[in-house]
């Protein structure tokens, strides 16, 4: 497979790869002082994960932590820990570890001493017969009382169940509790030759199967050392920014759907409609399955291109024009201004990230912090709300979408960037193949998916073969903030709340 004209190599790519051969694991204490001293530092945790030592390994857990430190690129950090092993909780000083480190325990049994909220976050291996013993938080009052939502709900909407309890109307806490699909996503993607695994990526969150594709495709280029070149990078981007643009306008239309905004929800549907329509065209499916293999993203083509730019040019007045009749409309600020409100603060304290984070002023975008080729030289703007509302939240989408149509007209229109030179996926001479792993290897990838940042990490052993997978969608982070911004709300307001995070059930039960 010859790569078309290919990019250099950027420093400030999401992008780590590790010889594990040349890295030697620090005692699980070291470990600790290692992240603690990190994050007191600035750094944001992206990830904390552990997998049971290999047979050539000592007994016990290899725990991994990935790191982004201001202005740098990714931190990898590794150590090996006893079973069973205790360590002070990064938590209590550092809230956004919390997720990580009630993952970590469950799956591992490392226990994180002075946890403030250690509970099963899936309900995985043996814990799964305990679902209904779970440990709810109680506010107790002689006028307190709960409700609860789910897990079954309406509709093709996954399992979760809600728990307020409420003084009145107004809602003391929220707490949300996931984990009733089990698919055993990350043991399924070693049961597989890599090169074939693409299909079940893009199942993880089938709305976004482009970001999953392509952070897959990257770490698995990044283990074979496979060159890829910019019009297969930005193919990659356009179907990115097409998944976007049609998952925030899915959110916009359930957003005015909520308050009964009845014009604009069906205007939004109508616009949706039309960008995965182009999606379909381009690679055969509307969700964007198919866009990218690795090695590989559809060719854009002069037909297609032109197709595309069509498509985008007749969206854009129609959605500038909807989003000004949300923006006017008096009943839609009256019903999203000041509601479900999580501070600049309380979103870096959580650990917040994509849409919800910049809603609340937190600028947190791989696609500025960690660039990579193609956004590198071709940047889109940062933008960020500072109310942290509803209404920020409607806002922040309606903006990110508008620039990532212009950055896609942008893009297609440019003729410089011959997009028909990237390799076809279903080619003959792109399928299939037979790529020859590093072994001893880990690579982190990371995309800014609609969302927030999809990681997946992949991990061979001395031979070659994938031995461990970490997959790590944003919403996992995020639910705590939904839960968060209910606090003191009605309990009316939950489904405009819920729907402006528009978080993923699935990305949580893997």
């Amino acid at each position: 497979m010859m790569p078309d004209t290919t990019m250099p190599a950027t420093p400030m790519q999401a992008l780590a790869a590790c010889d594990l051969k040349t890295q030697d694991l620090t005692s699980f204490a070291a470990f600790v002082a290692q992240c603690q001293q990190a994050l007191a530092a600035d750094c944001r945790l992206i990830s904390l994960f552990g997998r049971s030592a290999l047979p050539n390994e000592p007994a016990g857990v290899i725990v991994t932590a990935v790191l982004l430190p201001p202005g740098q690129s990714l931190r990898v950090l590794r150590g090996h820990a006893t079973p069973g092993q205790s360590y002070p909780s990064l938590t209590a000083r550092f809230p956004a570890a919390q997720i990580f480190e009630r993952e970590l325990w469950e799956q591992t049994g490392l226990v994180p001493e002075g946890h403030p909220w250690l509970k099963p976050v899936r309900f995985e291996g043996a814990r799964q017969g305990q679902m209904g013993s779970y440990p709810f938080f109680k506010v107790r009052g002689a006028e307190v009382h709960e409700v609860g939502v789910g897990p079954i709900h309406a509709g093709v909407i996954e399992p979760g169940h809600f728990r307020f309890m409420c003084h009145g109307e107004q809602v003391q806490h929220l707490e949300i509790q996931l984990g009733y699909q089990h698919r055993g996503v990350e043991a399924l993607l070693l049961k597989k030759a890599p090169e074939r695994l693409t299909p079940l990526v893009e199942s993880i969150v089938g709305d976004s199967a482009v970001a999953y594709a392509w952070a897959f495709s990257n770490a698995l280029e990044s283990l074979a050392h496979q060159s890829v070149g910019l019009a297969t990078l930005t193919s990659r981007a356009v179907g990115l920014e097409l998944e976007r643009l049609a998952m925030h306008l899915a959110t916009l239309n359930g957003l005015a759907t909520d308050i009964a905004y009845l014009q604009a929800a069906a205007t939004y549907g109508r616009l949706r409609t039309a960008i995965i329509n182009a999606s379909q065209r381009a690679c055969g499916n509307r969700f964007g399955r198919g866009w990218i293999r690795p090695g590989a993203a559809v060719p854009i083509g002069d037909t297609l291109r032109q197709d595309l730019l069509a498509t985008l040019r007749a969206f854009l007045p129609d959605f500038q024009q909807v989003n000004g009749l949300m923006q006017s409309s008096r009943s839609v600020k009256a019903r999203f201004q000041g509601v479900g409100s999580v501070s600049l603060q309380a979103a870096r304290d959580l650990g917040l990230t994509g849409v919800v984070a910049r809603a609340s002023g937190l600028s947190l975008d791989l696609r500025h912090a960690l660039p990579g080729s193609v956004y590198g030289r071709h940047p889109l703007p940062p933008i960020t709300q500072a109310s942290g509302d509803c209404w920020a939240r409607m806002c922040q989408r309606m903006q990110e979408a508008q620039s990532s149509t212009h950055w896609l007209l942008d893009r297609l229109a440019d003729p410089a960037l011959r997009l028909g030179d990237a390799p076809d996926p279903y080619a003959p001479q792109t399928q299939p193949f037979n790529w020859t792993l590093q072994a001893n290897a880990l690579c982190i990838s990371l995309v800014e998916g609609v969302r927030g940042p999809v990681m997946l990490a992949l991990e061979t052993d001395a031979d070659g073969r994938l031995v461990h997978a970490k997959v790590q969608d944003p919403s996992s982070a995020n639910w705590f903030g939904l839960a968060f911004a209910l606090r003191q709300q009605q309990i009316s307001d939950f489904p405009i709340c819920n729907k402006s995070f528009d978080l993923s059930y699935c990305g949580n039960d893997l």
